[in-house]
């Protein structure tokens, strides 16, 4: 099993670095975070030029046939860089989702349109749990006439205001199912996430609705999880970028007349961030290599997310300390990439949550979930 990159996944990340760079510096996030979108067209053509929203499709649906490798490559440069665009609510998740159904040609329709960056996808599925269990899904779908109308409340969706295809959780006669909702049919009660993304709280009453796939309990677990593993990348992203540019003040920044990061103690805690970070960043891959070899397990991207949940905490908090007060403006990156980490873990069952559920032993991701409890070393202890 290749736990490393391949030439031409590393070229991507160059790629994209570049441009990001270029185009995407903290300053411009800043404005484009609080414009009245929150994230910026031009921004999102340059990802559609580069080909990154069509990277996980088929090739019939405009796709470039790529791996979650792929996904996770590119993720973790989007996390460094703050990305506030709605692709991985659009490509990662409602893409996920459509392409777990490929039988339906109303999602293969949407995909196509997603794959060529023409229509933002939101994800309707959490609804105030803070679990992503598909088993406590309780918004319902009941037949009028010739289609489907839904009911209930989903909170936090990613890009929900903004979504021109909304694919939301629903049971019909008690099964889960998965839909196709009218956005504009739905009341949306937008707002900003503490990490300056674009989310919103939907209600649907009697909001008409096309059906994708019925008994969808086990897709949406395996498309969670890979969605999971693709944000966890995210969140890996901003921790390397904490890292670095921690180490470059500690070198700088002079107190005493000798750089800060001189002092013993604050060497110590330099070292411990870049433990925590190396760690976090080989459960990714092992995790992601798991996942393009079809190995993966609901244990497995329970370790990942309590791993990055855990440990980017200790990164964030260490980063913002050796910063001193600057570390908790709104001028510097430090705190806001400490806000991304956060709210990735927030997401889909914070760390807590997928440690009491490897304590447990529960089957609450997915039916394969292990019994095994984890040791220390896998969850950070």
């Amino acid at each position: 099993m290749d736990f490393t990159f391949t030439a031409e996944q590393n070229q991507l990340r160059s790629t994209v670095t570049r441009a990001l760079q270029r185009e995407y510096p903290f300053e411009a996030r800043q404005a484009i975070v609080g414009s009245e979108d929150g994230w910026s067209a031009d921004v999102w053509q340059q990802l559609v030029d580069l080909g990154l929203t069509a990277i996980p499709f088929a090739e019939d649906v405009g796709g470039l046939e790529g791996s979650i490798v792929d996904l996770v490559a590119v993720a973790e440069v989007f996390g460094a860089h703050l990305l506030a665009e709605p692709w991985t609510a659009s490509v990662v998740l409602v893409g996920g989702m459509l392409a777990a159904v490929p039988d339906s040609e109303a999602a293969r329709a949407c995909l196509g349109r997603i794959a060529a960056g023409e229509a933002i996808g939101a994800f309707a599925h959490e609804e105030g749990r803070g679990t992503p269990d598909p088993a406590l899904v309780a918004t319902t779908a009941a037949t009028s006439g010739s289609r489907h109308v839904l009911t209930g409340d989903k909170r936090a969706v990613l890009h929900g205001a903004a979504a021109d295809v909304l694919v939301v959780t629903a049971r019909l006669d008690g099964e889960l199912a998965l839909f196709l909702a009218d956005p504009a049919a739905s009341t949306a009660s937008p707002f900003t996430t503490i990490d300056g993304r674009r989310a919103a709280h939907l209600r649907f009453d009697g909001t008409p609705a096309t059906l994708l796939a019925t008994g969808a309990e086990q897709t949406v677990r395996e498309a969670l999880d890979q969605a999971i593993v693709v944000l966890s990348a995210e969140a890996v992203g901003a921790m390397g970028e904490l890292l670095r540019t921690t180490s470059e003040y500690a070198s700088t920044r002079e107190q005493f007349g000798v750089p800060i990061g001189t002092n013993q103690a604050l060497a110590h805690r330099l070292a411990d961030m870049k433990i925590a970070y190396l760690k976090a960043r080989a459960t990714l891959l092992h995790t992601t290599a798991l996942a393009e070899a079809h190995r993966l397990t609901a244990r497995d991207v329970a370790v990942l997310k309590a791993q990055v949940g855990r440990l980017g905490l200790t990164v964030g908090e260490s980063a913002i300390q050796i910063h001193g007060g600057v570390g908790m403006t709104d001028e510097l990156p430090v705190g806001h990439l400490h806000k991304r980490i956060l709210a990735v873990d927030a997401l889909f069952g914070p760390a807590d949550h997928h440690l009491r559920t490897l304590g447990a032993g529960r089957d609450s991701l997915s039916p394969d979930c292990s019994t095994q409890t984890p040791t220390p070393a896998q969850i950070g202890g």
